[in-house]
């Protein structure tokens, strides 16, 4: 019997996926299961150890990553330090997120606070470098409401 045709796009997946470098995936894995409640669904090592590929559920959306293989892949040098990216993360709870996220060693970079755009809405960034936004969706303001708030609030 043939096999059925695959889908244009994974069981599990969206329409975007991040798929980050991280220097030490599989302790990120580790990490992203204490922070954020993930799910390990599959990890590739390469025959040194480093993991080639390795793919988390958080919520209902996955993320893939690797450890670093610039230099195997003949690509400019590992960036650390400020990412020029935030992966954002809905969650049922922000405050308890936050909480499970500072206490796997995350350290914040914009508070938690409710914002004048409806979400409550705060910045970690990981032990890895990575910086998250940890935000539920508490409102939905009208434009004129997010405006005015927007304005008393000095756009923070």
């Amino acid at each position: 019997m043939p096999k059925p045709a695959a889908g244009p796009i994974p069981p599990g997946f969206h329409s975007l996926t991040i798929h980050l470098m991280v220097k030490g995936a599989a302790g990120y894995i580790d990490f992203l299961k204490n922070a954020f409640n993930a799910t390990e669904i599959r990890r590739s090592p390469a025959p040194d150890g480093k993991l080639m590929h390795a793919q988390v559920q958080i919520g209902d959306s996955m993320l893939m990553f690797s450890d670093d293989f610039c230099e195997e892949m003949h690509q400019p040098a590992f960036a650390t330090g400020h990412m020029p990216y935030v992966v954002s993360l809905y969650v049922p709870d922000a405050d308890a997120t936050w909480k499970a996220a500072l206490e796997a060693g995350c350290e914040v970079v914009y508070p938690i606070a409710d914002q004048f755009w409806g979400d409550r809405y705060g910045q970690v960034k990981d032990p890895y470098g990575v910086t998250w936004a940890i935000a539920t969706h508490i409102a939905e303001p009208t434009p004129q409401e997010m405006a005015a708030a927007m304005h008393a609030t000095g756009g923070h």
